[in-house]
């Protein structure tokens, strides 16, 4: 029998799919949990519509994040740390200080975006990635410095 899927479904395919699985897993697993429906002509239409506007929401989306993108490509923040004799840090600046720097010059973005590639454990200039879209990573420039 053959489906399409509503849902992403481990070890058979993503939302959209047209899929061939044995009667029985579709009556009685598939179906009745709504992860699929029949693959009849008239869904199959329904189903190609939802796709294009799927790929014009996305596209939207990732406008949308390129202009974000541009913005804070020209940011640049600061976050003030304490530090000790030898002006080392005393812990790391963390997702959550780098959030509060963003918002302090004007940008909401959500903290599980900022992409920290290693610990910042001194003082000096980081590039910090923003993943704003799956195809679309801002670089601010953050500027530790001591208090």
């Amino acid at each position: 029998m053959e489906v399409i899927l509503s849902q992403n479904v481990d070890a058979l395919g993503k939302l959209g799919d047209v899929v061939k699985v044995k009667d029985g897993y579709a009556r009685n697993f598939l179906l009745p949990r709504k992860l699929a429906y029949a693959a009849t002509p008239a869904n199959l239409k329904r189903i190609e519509q939802q796709e294009k506007n799927r790929k014009i929401q996305y596209e939207r989306e990732k406008q949308e994040a390129e202009n974000l993108a541009e913005k804070l490509n020209k940011t640049s923040c600061t976050v003030s740390v304490e530090v000790n004799d030898l002006d080392k840090l005393y812990g790391a600046v963390s997702e959550a200080d780098i959030f509060k720097a963003l918002e302090i010059e004007g940008f909401t973005v959500d903290k599980k975006t900022i992409v920290i590639p290693n610990p910042i454990e001194e003082l000096g200039i980081f590039e910090i990635g923003i993943r704003l879209h799956p195809e679309v990573t801002a670089k601010i420039r953050l500027w530790v410095t001591k208090k």
